[in-house]
């Protein structure tokens, strides 16, 4: 998400958008149905894990986690920029999904059939389809291993319009659409109701403190991010000057890694680059 820019100039694919218009639980299971392809009665949103809802904003989730009658799991995340691991991705969603249920104390013989979604505003797999589906299959016979998993991927760059239905080709142009494009008329009912709740969003004074409130914690969490990615390099340096004055302990290597503070680390480090020994590094470290 662009932090510059303001709430009426949101797309329907960038984070707050998304998550703002799909825990409206009509839109959500319209968008279900034709992402699955059956038809769902009902769907019940999760709004307590949902970053627009949750009143603190703890462990933000970009992602929206839903339920059906059938106690059917989805959980579905936008995705704008291409990421590695996908796969494992849709893995740990569905690790996720059954660890929750689980730790409730769900029978894992009773655990309910789960749907990883992805829209993605590229070609994650570069096969120009609209939809790839995926369940867990026997590599030898094409048998189905029954585990109730599925995993799909939307592409806003499919080119096989003959091959999946209409309704999911307009919508995957309109996630692909520019704010100009966005806005125009795709004579798709189920767009529509996006754009009319999108206006409703945009004109929320509700929603423009929430949108505020989280670019700044975003802010924190990449300036936090990068705060500890620094942290953790000084820390190896350390480590790695350690090395040539003997075998570093565990014990030792861990307290290293675990220290956060900068002013702290730059010690370590000058203090492994004029320390003659293990012992000499150790005895000077504790008076740190």
């Amino acid at each position: 998400m662009n932090q510059n820019r303001k709430l009426a100039q949101l797309l329907f694919k960038d984070n707050f958008m998304f998550g703002a218009v799909m825990v409206n639980e009509e839109i959500c299971r319209d968008f279900l149905e034709m992402a699955v392809g059956f038809p769902i009665e009902k769907v019940e949103i999760s709004k307590e894990k949902s970053m627009i809802y949750h009143p603190e904003y703890r462990g933000i989730r970009l992602d929206i986690i839903a339920r059906d009658e059938n106690r059917t799991h989805y959980n579905v995340e936008m995705q704008v920029a291409r990421k590695s691991h996908m796969g494992k991705r849709a893995r740990y969603y569905h690790s996720q999904m059954d660890m929750e249920l689980l730790l409730t104390g769900e029978d894992y013989r009773k655990l309910p059939a789960a749907y990883v979604i992805f829209i993605c505003d590229f070609d994650p797999l570069g096969q120009k389809k609209y939809r790839y589906t995926f369940r867990n299959t026997c590599a030898e016979t094409g048998l189905p291993i029954g585990d109730g998993s599925t995993t799909i991927f939307l592409s806003t760059c499919g080119k096989n319009e003959a091959e999946v239905p209409p309704k999911l080709v307009k919508f995957l142009e309109f996630v692909r659409s520019d704010l100009t494009d966005s806005v125009r008329d795709y004579q798709d009912d189920f767009i529509r109701k996006i754009q009319e709740f999108m206006e409703h969003v945009r004109s929320s004074r509700e929603m423009e403190e929430k949108f505020m409130l989280l670019e700044e914690l975003l802010k924190d969490e990449r300036a936090e991010g990068r705060l500890e990615g620094k942290a953790e390099g000084k820390a190896e340096s350390v480590l790695l000057l350690l090395q040539d004055l003997g075998s570093v302990s565990e014990k030792l290597r861990n307290k290293i890694l675990k220290e956060q503070d900068m002013d702290i680390l730059l010690k370590y480090l000058k203090l492994a680059a004029r320390a003659e020994s293990m012992a000499d590094f150790v005895k000077e470290m504790d008076k740190i």
